[in-house]
This record gives structure tokens, C-alpha cells and sequence, in this order.
């Protein structure tokens, strides 16, 4: 029996999915998380498990692909896809996914090639950095204080879906987890200028495995956590610029570590 088309933008469903795009409160509270897009929905689906997919009728035929979860699919009225629309001009597909365990304890115990985050506020350049550390091939994420949400809608759409394929794990306590992994022998590396190496003579013999941890992007990474690292390391520049942004100085150190 065909699913009854949503036509009212009160409708409890809606308003319920659009408390989770935007609150993190809400997202935290319920386990789930809002994705916009069919391209990102269908790679979010790849690595986290569908709760209820929103899209249009004309949607749903352009996307043969989503027939694959009829099953949690309900039809929207042109005008409820537009109040569900977190964008200015909506891709008319939406949906509800279950959060990924954000458990640290499992990258701690064993991943050798790591990412830590701390303070990096920005969405586009956190989802950049999930994007990239996807791309190179590293095991998972630290997340420490200060962190835009990995599950946001803007970060998921920087990321491409890259927060539901890697392992994410949120440190309150970001130099005692890196403590932890210097622990078991990882090397982990603070991206600073003071009292660094250029990243050419840091080299990549780490046979125990490596953290890259990268700082907010105006104050860079706390005294405590420079002093938890193995090292810093910095990239060689001219004097054009000052400084790299966060997405842009992560990618480049997750790019040279890629062979770890």
C-alpha cells in the first residue's frame, strides 16, 4: 500500500526533523542526525543506518537509487521539502540517520594512523579535515573540546559523508588521550610553529603509528596538549601569508603522513 504524500508543513514528522537539523541538543537527545541531498544520503547510507528518508515524488524518480529504502520513505509536498530545506534552493531528500558510537576507547586501544582536533570551530574546515583523513586512508578522528559538531549539517556536507565512514571519537580530555596513545608508542605530532621541525625533516618512520593534532584555527592548540605530543612540526611557507587555515594545514600533514 502506497505511503500518504506529507502535505502540511505542522506535520509532527517535520517539525520533529527539522528540531534535528537544527539542534545539536536535539540531535544528542534523540541519537540521530539530519543529511540533506540525494548524493549525500546515499553515501551516509553506506556507513550508518537509515531512520526515515524525506523526498519528493519528483525527487524520488530523478533517484532511482533510493528505491532501495521505500521501506522508511515518505513522500513530501513540494512546500514541506522547502521548510525541511537547510539550503536556499532544496535538493528535495532528506533524512534521518542513527548516530555513530563516538566512543574514543576503541581508537585509543588500537588505531595507528589518527587525526585530533582541538578547537577547530569552523564547519567547513572540520568536515574538510573528516574528508581528508577519509581520502588518505587514516583509522578514525579525535574530537576535543571546542569541536563543530562532526554530525551538523554543515559539516556533513563539507565532509561528503566522510563522518559516516571514519571512526570518530570525542576526547573531553584531549592531552590525556594523546598520554594514552604515546602510551602504547604512537607519535603524535602538534601542528605549531614554536619550537617545531619543518614537516620535510619530520619523516614518516613511525613504525608505531602517528596522531596528527591540529589546533583551533585563530589560537592554535593549547599549551597542555603541545606538551602531551611526541613533537611539533610545522609546514615550510613563504612570507606571503602568515598562516594556513585548519582544513587547508591538516590535508597537507594528513597527505604526508598518508604512507605511516
Amino acid at each position: 500500500m502506497p505511503t500518504e504524500i506529507i502535505t502540511s508543513r505542522d506535520n509532527p514528522r517535520i517539525k520533529h526533523a527539522c528540531a534535528v537539523r537544527d539542534a545539536e541538543k536535539q540531535r544528542a537527545a534523540d541519537g540521530v542526525f539530519f543529511a540533506e541531498g540525494p548524493k549525500l544520503c546515499l553515501e551516509l547510507a553506506k556507513g550508518c543506518r537509515l531512520r526515515a528518508l524525506f523526498a519528493t515524488e519528483a525527487a524520488l524518480g530523478r533517484t532511482p537509487a533510493l528505491a532501495a529504502f521505500a521501506d522508511r520513505t515518505t513522500p513530501v509536498a513540494p512546500h514541506v521539502a522547502e521548510k525541511l530545506a537547510g539550503t536556499r534552493s532544496s535538493q528535495d531528500v532528506f533524512a534521518l540517520f542513527e548516530t555513530p558510537s563516538t566512543d574514543p576507547a576503541p581508537l585509543l586501544a588500537e588505531a595507528r594512523r589518527l587525526l585530533a582536533l582541538e578547537g577547530v570551530q569552523d564547519p567547513g574546515n572540520v568536515g574538510t579535515l573528516l574528508r581528508s583523513a577519509a581520502a588518505f586512508g587514516f583509522d578514525g578522528v579525535l574530537l576535543g573540546p571546542g569541536c563543530a559538531a562532526p554530525f551538523s549539517p554543515k559539516v556533513l556536507r563539507a565532509s561528503m559523508g566522510a563522518a559516516g565512514r571514519l571512526p570518530l571519537g570525542h576526547c573531553p580530555d584531549l592531552p590525556a588521550a594523546l598520554a594514552a596513545l604515546r602510551g602504547r608508542g604512537v607519535s603524535c605530532l602538534a601542528a605549531a610553529l614554536y619550537h617545531s621541525r619543518p614537516l620535510d625533516e619530520a619523516g614518516t618512520a613511525f613504525p608505531r603509528g602517528v596522531c596528527v593534532v591540529i589546533g583551533s584555527e585563530g589560537q592554535g592548540l593549547s599549551q597542555p596538549t603541545v606538551r602531551a605530543c611526541s613533537a611539533a612540526v610545522r609546514i615550510p611557507m613563504t612570507d606571503r601569508v602568515e598562516s594556513l587555515n585548519a582544513g587547508v594545514a591538516g590535508s597537507i600533514l594528513l597527505w604526508h603522513f598518508r604512507g605511516v
